[in-house]
């Protein structure tokens, strides 16, 4: 077997292991698990250190287990925390569960037959038919108050940290070591690896497999170090908040962003840890660095490989063209970003919306800077930003305060960019008709299925209007809303009632999608928009 821990250590991804775990990993293939705890629906980069450290055990050739807490994400792990976690209710943990498998199951593959196939498990499913008295006599007798309490985690509670530890904490390192101790039973799992803060946790594992396993069980820890930036600070965050791994919590282009604008020390430091390049090729990359700077050739090297390994080379493809568009001295290189990623990238700019009449008439630029807008405080500071020549919209220099801004002036149709200098930026965003988020539909079956399927090429489909009408008062509103669910754009048919303007109807639809969605004909289904996909469910 190569040496895994030897790749661990140069890495960086090496804080401590007990005596014999090198060897073990040498002699053979070895299972070994790492857990994450649902504390919410997704996971984020500081997550990323223990994703990545499984991927190394496959790679080497050992067999890992993903565990989802769902029973321990009920109590709270009090490692590192100064009091007690808030408790999830079952309906918020089942939720967390959930979408951790989903994020997981982007970078392992749980349904390959290797041997070595990587395993994911939910600790809930053993642990809720164990009654807490058959909990007590098995698992409690074999660990001392005093052993528990000689832990660190548990150590700095008692010693003045917070308000204590809650006896439902406090059980938290039993709970987790009979994990270890069950996947040693049912899955000859001999390893649990985390971050070093979990030593404690784990070490009771390795005491509860030795202590009910048998005289022959042997059982093995290692962990890996907390992440810091180099000045110090927590990492994984940025001004705003957590850096998802999920797209829809953090966009691609700030995920990208964020290892863009890593410091020189810790690019050099990141670029070991969260890609598989290998030694030479980091070492390589390394000395380019130091020859230049400002080309900021580790930071994008590793922006590229961990975009991809997270989201994925079309994801980062799009981040890189979003990132050239902002530096780009044309307008037009925006033209062929989509809005969301156009938004994302003026996340946190002031921005205002003008009606689509003012942009047919054409708007004076004085005017639109300053009262229009509020981007300028007064008609006196745009003229005067346009004689010191700092002003841009559009990213091209305004000289001319009769200059008018018109539709034809509109990027992507939508948004226009001021910019005074560098750094001082604002969107002016056309005011959209407001759109239609919902819809109610009593679900019929449509006629000729056949031929539908045939022209759609699909056997899930509902069939949606292009464009719904409303009425509200005396005003008809044409609204662009659904889209039929194929990539193409052909709609063949559509009952919404006997009136265009709805807000509830008749939809017709495949006999297949009335199985997807679990219901019969007649019932009714609520259809709504999220991030440009039609969401359908079953109204209560």
């Amino acid at each position: 077997m190569k040496n895994l821990v030897e790749e661990l250590k140069w890495r960086g991804l090496y804080a401590d292991s007990m005596p014999g775990t090198e060897e073990q990993l040498l002699k053979e293939v070895t299972t070994a698990y790492i857990g994450f705890d649902p504390t919410a629906d997704s996971l984020h980069i500081g997550s990323m250190v223990q994703i990545i450290l499984l991927v190394h055990l496959k790679n080497f050739g050992h067999q890992p287990i993903a565990l989802v807490g769902g029973a321990t994400g009920m109590i709270g792990d009090p490692s590192g925390k100064s009091e007690d976690r808030n408790l999830l209710n079952e309906e918020t943990l089942a939720k967390n569960v959930a979408g951790i498998k989903s994020v997981l199951s982007r970078f392992l593959d749980f349904n390959s037959t290797d041997k070595n196939a990587p395993v994911m498990v939910n600790n809930y499913d053993w642990m809720k038919e164990f009654s807490f008295i058959d909990f007590a006599r098995e698992v409690g007798k074999r660990i001392t108050v005093n052993y528990m309490m000689a832990k660190d985690s548990v150590k700095k509670r008692f010693s003045g940290e917070g308000d204590g530890m809650s006896f439902t904490e406090f059980t938290y390192q039993l709970i987790q070591g009979y994990d270890f101790y069950h996947l040693y039973k049912n899955h000859n799992c001999l390893l649990q690896m985390g971050g070093s803060d979990q030593w404690g946790n784990i070490t009771t594992g390795t005491e509860l497999v030795r202590r009910m396993g048998g005289e022959s069980a042997k059982a093995y820890a290692l962990t890996t170090p907390l992440i810091t930036k180099a000045d110090g600070s927590k990492f994984g965050k940025s001004e705003g908040g957590n850096i998802w791994l999920d797209a829809d919590k953090t966009s691609v282009y700030k995920f990208y962003q964020f290892w863009v604008n890593t410091t020189d020390v810790d690019a050099e430091k990141y670029i070991k840890i969260f890609t598989f390049l290998d030694k030479e090729t980091i070492d390589a990359l390394i000395e380019e660095h130091k020859t230049a700077p400002h080309l900021r050739v580790l930071q994008r090297k590793l922006a590229d490989e961990i975009t991809t390994f997270v989201h994925s080379k079309e994801e980062l493809e799009k981040a890189i063209q979003a990132s050239e568009a902002l530096f780009s001295k044309d307008s037009n290189a925006f033209e062929t970003l989509d809005d969301e990623t156009f938004l994302d990238i003026f996340e946190g700019v002031p921005q205002a919306e003008l009606p689509l009449s003012q942009f047919k008439k054409g708007i004076n630029v004085v005017s639109l800077l300053s009262e229009k807008s509020g981007f300028l405080k007064s008609n006196s500071e745009v003229r005067r930003a346009i004689k010191e020549n700092s002003l841009s919209i559009n990213k091209q220099k305004v000289s001319d305060e009769n200059f008018k801004i018109t539709l034809d002036n509109l990027i992507k149709g939508k948004y226009i960019l001021l910019q005074r200098g560098k750094n001082s930026k604002f969107i002016i965003s056309l005011k959209q008709p407001k759109r239609v988020e919902q819809f109610r539909f009593i679900i019929q079956p449509i006629k000729n299925e056949r031929s539908v399927r045939k022209i759609i090429n699909s056997e899930r489909i509902v069939v949606l209007p292009k464009e719904v009408r409303l009425k509200r008062g005396n005003v008809k509103t044409k609204i662009q809303s659904f889209q039929p669910l194929s990539n193409k754009s052909i709609v063949v048919k559509a009952v919404i009632n006997d009136s265009q303007f709805v807000k509830s109807g008749i939809i017709e639809t495949t006999s297949q999608f009335r199985k997807d969605l679990k219901v019969n004909w007649g019932d009714e289904i609520s259809a709504e928009i999220k991030r440009g996909k039609i969401i359908y469910a079953k109204v209560k």
